[in-house]
Order: C-alpha cells, then sequence, then structure tokens
C-alpha cells in the first residue's frame, strides 16, 4: 500500500474558475470559455415552473382561518373514500384506512377545540363529521 500512496500524492486537481463575471468588479471576464456548447448545469433548486410557489404565480391565497383548515382535512377523507380524484394523479382511488384516520382526526380536533369554536365553526365541525362518517360507512359496506 505504501507504493500506491506514492503513486497518489503527486496527483492532484486543478480548480478552474468558470464564473462569467469578476467576484472583485463584477465586470464580465474575457478569459471564461464559451459555455453555450455545453449542456446546461443545474441550478440550485430543480424546481419547474409548475413547482414555483403559489407567491411566483401571482395566484391569490386562500384565507387561512379554522373553516379553511376543516375543509381541507374533510377533502382529504373524501379523497381516500373515493369521492373524489386525487388532484395529482387525477385517479379516484379509495383508501378506506386513511379516510377513518382523517375522520378520526377530524373528531379529535372538534373534541380538543370544544368550547372555542363560534357557532358557524361549531356546525361546520358537525356537519362535515356527520357527512364523512356516513360515507366511511357506506364505503365499508362496498368492501
Amino acid at each position: 500500500m505504501a507504493s500506491d500512496e506514492g503513486k497518489q500524492e503527486g496527483r492532484g486537481f486543478k480548480v478552474q474558475d468558470r464564473r462569467r463575471f469578476s467576484p472583485e468588479t463584477g465586470e464580465p471576464r474575457e478569459d471564461v470559455p464559451d459555455s453555450s456548447n455545453e449542456a446546461p448545469q443545474p441550478t440550485k433548486s430543480n424546481e419547474t415552473e409548475t413547482d414555483a410557489p403559489r407567491e411566483s404565480r401571482h395566484e391569490p391565497l386562500p384565507e387561512i382561518n379554522f373553516s379553511t383548515f376543516v375543509i381541507s382535512l374533510s377533502t382529504q377523507a373524501l379523497m381516500h373514500l373515493g369521492e373524489m380524484a386525487n388532484p395529482i394523479s387525477g385517479k379516484v382511488d379509495a383508501d378506506v384506512p386513511a379516510a377513518k384516520q382523517m375522520i378520526d382526526l377530524l373528531a379529535m380536533l372538534k373534541e380538543k377545540t370544544n368550547g372555542n369554536l363560534n357557532a358557524n365553526e361549531e356546525r361546520l365541525m358537525q356537519d362535515i363529521l356527520f357527512d364523512l362518517r356516513m360515507k366511511y360507512v357506506e364505503a365499508v359496506k362496498k368492501r
């Protein structure tokens, strides 16, 4: 192994600054090879236009409040019950155990927020849980 180490000592690597602009002055550098023929280099993030945050696409974000949060959770439960298509795949797939978990999560949220909700929020929780539980019973019967 000592002979391998001797061979490796003479080897090194070359650092080549390929920046198009001088770090000192910010002016374009002339000693940089033209990279227009080369394949594009990966950027820091591999985001595509569709992966970009909503803010950069200038779409208004929905108001964040308790009701929109509950509706978001119920939408996920409906998707797992096979009542609506998965927005990513576009397919309608039922995952009844996952739906039960979402319904249980909403029930726990209702229990933990008991006495802290206004009348509209309380009614929303009751209605959503009733509807989801009925749909869950139907989904279990179909299995």
